[in-house]
């Protein structure tokens, strides 16, 4: 049996048979980490020995009948700005670089609880703020479908180990289209569910209004699966949603008839890659031969969900990296000899460029006589946003478009211009700015064989329409 050809479910099924064990799974994980890690650079830190232990553990549970959810021991990777008990978490940045938890993120735990069993911490932009994976303090990870390429990001890390087969699905984290747009630029399906579906407890906040943890997968089933056991209400995150439709694996299910699709003109214009739009409308194709109702429309206010969200999300961030300073943990520079010495330079030391941008970006939209041009214009016009995707919705039940304007930049080619690199969030970022779930599946790939990644965007709590249009898609793909 070639383990690593199973997706997640196909793994934990053939365990549960007796056909492998958590320990055979796992070990041909860490063979593969050893083969291609030194070429990719997935992870910032992998605990062979702890995984080993735990997946021997996992295994005694399921022979003694104990465990039998669709997860158990299949080894899963989790983005390095989750907590994880007695596992370094540095966010891929300096400051935190001896960072070691004393409890674990809600989401890892309901994993854990479920007999799935953590291979490590993947790479990611610093902080989770990048586009590609490049801002890490542990250098860039590289998209396995082509390594002059990048993975996306900031879940750059999570897409490319599961691309790559160094595990069988990952978490990571969604701020403006972070689990989506890597998914779509290393060709695996990764979703953002509903904001306050999973529990943001435990998930070092990037900006707290529009971070959501959400899978990365081999295919669709994998995602409903990882989907339905991570989404629960937890009273420690008071953004955290109750609710009682997250069977998700029940709208697994191959059938589109007479569901009703919008195309958003405003989707398709300039800047958009000729090979991007050809697969994406062919996509849609697909969908209206099985049976839906596909039309073009237009969804206003586009133009202006990039600045929005980056006002918010620098707002957001500036305040949520103050507690960063060197006093009660993480890196701390040695030269200072005085308190406010010390705060300057472990926060200089600490961050990259890009985390400095943001903070500075943030720190002005808030201060004095900036607030209300900057910021409070930014949450008037989000609210709009959400009020054109109602409006939309009202309509449709599901929009449908690209992830991203072209498919994986080369590595470089973003750094030296960082408004090129937010443009490239387009088409992500208003799902985040209302708080909508959205999924990302692939749909074709470009003359040099990079993926191009199609986007599904559901109205909120509608996660169960988007996982039967995507996996009725993959089914016809």
């Amino acid at each position: 049996m070639d383990i690593l050809a199973l997706s997640a479910v196909e793994l934990a099924k053939a365990i549960k048979a007796g056909e492998t064990t958590a320990v055979e799974a796992m070990n041909a994980v860490l063979a593969q980490i050893d083969r291609t890690e030194k070429e990719y650079n997935c992870y910032v830190t992998v605990d062979s020995d702890r995984a080993l232990r735990k997946a021997a553990g996992v295994q005694k549970r399921i022979e003694a009948g104990e465990l039998d959810s669709p997860l158990a021991g299949v080894p899963v990777a989790i983005k390095d700005n989750m907590c994880t008990e007695g596992l370094l978490t540095t966010c891929s940045s300096k400051i935190l670089e001896n960072f070691i938890p004393t409890f674990s993120a809600e989401a890892v735990l309901r994993l854990e609880e479920a007999g799935a069993v953590v291979i490590g911490k993947t790479n990611m932009d610093e902080f989770a703020m990048g586009s590609t994976t490049e801002t890490s303090y542990y250098g860039p990870t590289k998209n396995p479908r082509n390594i002059e390429h990048v993975p996306g990001g900031s879940s750059g890390g999570s897409a490319a180990a599961v691309a790559s087969g160094e595990c069988f699905f990952a978490l990571g984290s969604d701020t403006g289209g972070s689990i989506r747009q890597p998914a779509g630029y290393c060709g695996v399906v990764g979703m953002k569910p509903t904001y306050g579906t999973v529990s943001r407890y435990g998930l070092i906040a990037y900006g707290s209004s529009l971070d959501q943890i959400g899978p990365l997968c081999r295919n669709v089933t994998d995602c409903a699966t990882v989907l339905e056991c991570i989404a629960s209400h937890d009273i420690k995150d008071s953004t955290s949603m109750k609710r009682n439709d997250t069977d998700f694996t029940s709208a697994l299910v191959e059938d589109v008839k007479g569901l009703r699709i919008g195309i958003p003109r405003d989707y398709f214009g300039e800047g958009l890659d000729s090979e991007v739009k050809e697969a994406v409308l062919g996509a849609a194709q697909v969908l209206k031969d099985r049976g839906a109702a596909v039309e073009e429309f237009d969804l206003s206010l586009v133009e202006y969900a990039i600045p929005t969200y980056y006002t918010i999300a620098a707002a957001e961030a500036s305040s949520n990296l103050e507690r960063f300073d060197g006093v009660k943990y993480g890196y701390r520079s040695d030269g200072a000899n005085e308190l406010h010495s010390m705060y300057k330079r472990t926060r200089s030391e600490g961050f990259g460029p890009e985390v400095k941008r943001r903070i500075m970006l943030g720190s002005f939209v808030l201060s004095s006589g900036y607030y209300d041009a900057y910021y409070l214009k930014a949450l008037r016009v989000k609210s709009l946003i959400k009020k054109a995707f109602d409006a939309a919705f009202a309509k449709y039940d599901v929009i449908l478009g690209p992830v991203a304007p072209t498919t994986a930049p080369k590595l470089g080619s973003s750094l030296s211009d960082p408004i090129k690199m937010y443009l490239g969030d387009i088409y992500t970022i208003s799902v985040n700015l209302a708080g909508l779930p959205g999924i990302s599946i692939p749909c074709g790939e470009d003359k040099n064989g990079l993926p191009i990644g199609l986007q599904l965007i559901g109205d909120c709590f509608n996660e169960k329409k988007l996982i039967r249009a995507a996996y009725t898609f993959e089914r016809q793909h």
